[in-house]
């Protein structure tokens, strides 16, 4: 519990200070329409904006906009792998040609982008707390029949710069029921990524610390690193994997067993997806594979899939699924824990 509530402060602090700046970037849609506003940013094929005289954040079809002007720094993804940042503008364009966004890094340094080789377009700041958003999400299911209690708490946060990111995830479940032991899993991911020169490729490191009474394991610790490529980076799809190495040390306790330590070396490879449906759906989906360098034919299997709904403003509701599998665990131990929850989201930050 002193983990869930120290982890549930940490996001509540890291929200507090992503308040709105003041509204006064210019919105063009191809209809005419003028607006003033705070654009917030730019994901998955939908620009998030804040206006005065509207509670909450709308979502605006990418598609839909003819012009753009902010003085706000923005992070800019091009569908290539480029990155740039500056200030936004839209070049002058003839009739039926496709909308231009400059990018203003410098009075004498601007770079012209299609509107749709945009892919992604985060706000920044020269402050340190105004450059992260995430969510928070918790759920309650509760059978009378048995007295079966289960609860779910999950929490993430992203931090981006022009060239890299980090980002953590952290998820807790708990279950009890009458007549059985409760049943507890707790996992913590934290992931840090550069891109290199060529474009779309990155390198990275993981780390992964998971807790699972169903398996045994007091404590698994995963170290990785590797390099990555995005295979597919649109307004509709992400798709990107990563080769490399890690290590693992895991330590197993379970009443009856005696206790068990190991360390193991192991190839790493890992595929993270992500699928959108303007504004309203998202699906992401990670996986990991570690084939045993130091345990040869032994396998370690994780994967992690939420899809979200969004209900109204930054509320949305998702349903997950995780997994874990060792091929061979420890004579008497589990080798798999898996399960699904389900309840509400807030985010904070982009959207």
């Amino acid at each position: 519990m002193n983990v869930r509530f120290i982890v549930l402060s940490l996001f509540l602090l890291l929200a507090n200070p992503l308040l709105g700046r003041d509204k006064t970037d210019i919105m063009i849609m191809n209809n005419g329409d003028r607006m003033t506003c705070e654009i917030k940013g730019l994901s998955a094929g939908v620009l998030y904006v804040a206006f005065d005289y509207i509670d909450g954040t709308a979502s605006v079809d990418w598609s839909k906009v003819a012009r753009l002007e902010s003085s706000q720094l923005f992070v800019v993804k091009a569908e290539d792998g480029s990155v740039y940042t500056g200030t936004l503008k839209t070049a002058e364009t003839g009739a039926g040609r496709p909308v231009q966004i400059t990018v203003v890094q410098a009075p004498e340094h601007e770079t012209s982008l299609d509107q749709f080789q945009i892919t992604q377009m985060i706000a920044t700041s020269n402050k340190f707390w105004q450059r992260f958003s995430g969510s928070l999400s918790f759920g309650v299911i509760y059978s009378k029949g048995n007295q079966s209690t289960q609860y779910s708490l999950a929490s993430q946060t992203a931090y981006v710069r022009e060239r890299w990111a980090a980002g953590a995830n952290f998820s807790s479940n708990l279950s009890s029921s009458t007549g059985t032991s409760a049943s507890t899993r707790n996992s913590l991911n934290l992931n840090a990524m550069h891109l290199l020169p060529p474009k779309n490729w990155f390198y990275a490191g993981i780390g992964d610390f998971l807790q699972s009474s169903t398996q045994g394991i007091s404590l698994q610790s995963t170290l990785g690193v590797g390099v990555g490529r995005y295979l597919k980076n649109t307004n509709r799809a992400t798709i990107a994997v990563l080769g490399g190495g890690a290590w693992q040390n895991t330590n197993y306790q379970q009443a009856g067993l005696p206790p068990n330590k190991e360390n193991l070396g192991a190839a790493l490879i890992y595929a993270e997806a992500k699928f959108f449906k303007f504004s309203k759906t998202s699906l992401n989906v990670t996986a990991s594979l570690l084939p045993a360098l130091s345990d040869p034919g032994r396998l370690r299997f994780n994967t992690n899939a939420t899809y979200y709904f969004k209900i109204f403003g930054n509320l949305r509701w998702d349903v997950s699924f995780y997994g874990n599998w060792d091929t061979q665990p420890p004579p008497g131990f589990v080798g798999s824990d898996y399960g699904t929850s389900s309840g509400l989201s807030w985010t904070f930050g982009l959207k």
